[in-house]
């Protein structure tokens, strides 16, 4: 979720972590994750300066979830203060470490990456899947879940609402996209059709065939 660095974004992604862990079953540890992104997005506002670019990407990591900020200075590292009890701040990455079972900093050519891992004391989501293509489809629906309001929102305890829920907003990416190609002179239908295709192709054996039969 790519984010400019401004105090007011914290807000929106602070919704958008409510909104992600819910759909995960992890209610219990949002208000941990809402309040280290607070600080780590803060940080990078504080630190780096407000306009730059910034990233929050959030994961789940066996038994743990993995909470990651990028930004592009890779100098100004976050550091444990013993900030004065009066003091405005300095405390930030002292709550994360209170927080957190561990954090740290990844230092890449162009940006750094500061990450926290929580426990979820449970196991990982059924039906969670390490398939790139799921987890980037996630990634947009969570960006979508931005520009238009989510579909049930008030019942995301109820499994099949959940997914009647999830299943709605897919049918609106999919239309969205359709009308995008129709607009542009694409042929929409062969573009459904080719899809289809290499959907099926990526599906498991069944009945003995392999799923690029459907090819």
């Amino acid at each position: 979720m790519e984010f400019t660095a401004h105090p007011e974004e914290v807000g929106t992604l602070r919704r958008l972590v409510r909104h992600r862990l819910s759909a995960w079953d992890l209610d219990e540890i949002v208000d941990t994750a809402q309040l280290c992104v607070s600080e780590l997005v803060s940080n990078v506002v504080t630190h780096v300066g407000p306009g730059n670019p910034g990233a929050l990407a959030l994961s789940l990591n066996g038994t743990h979830l993995r909470i990651e900020v990028h930004d592009p200075d890779a100098r100004a590292l976050p550091t444990l203060v013993a900030a004065h009890v009066d003091a405005e701040g300095g405390r930030g990455m002292a709550l994360v470490e209170a927080l957190t079972d561990r954090w740290g900093v990844l230092i890449q050519e162009d940006r750094k990456v500061t990450w926290c891992e929580l426990a979820t004391g449970q196991a990982p989501p059924v039906g969670r899947s390490d398939d790139p293509s799921v987890t980037r489809a996630e990634a947009l629906l969570d960006m979508y879940a931005t520009l238009r309001p989510p579909v049930c929102s008030q019942d995301r305890r109820s499994s099949k609402v959940g997914r009647l829920g999830a299943e709605e907003s897919v049918v609106d990416v999919i239309t969205d996209f359709l009308r995008w190609l129709h607009a542009r002179g694409s042929d929409a239908d062969q573009v459904l059709d080719w899809a289809q295709s290499r959907f099926e192709a990526t599906l498991p054996a069944r009945d003995g065939r392999a799923g690029s039969d459907a090819l």
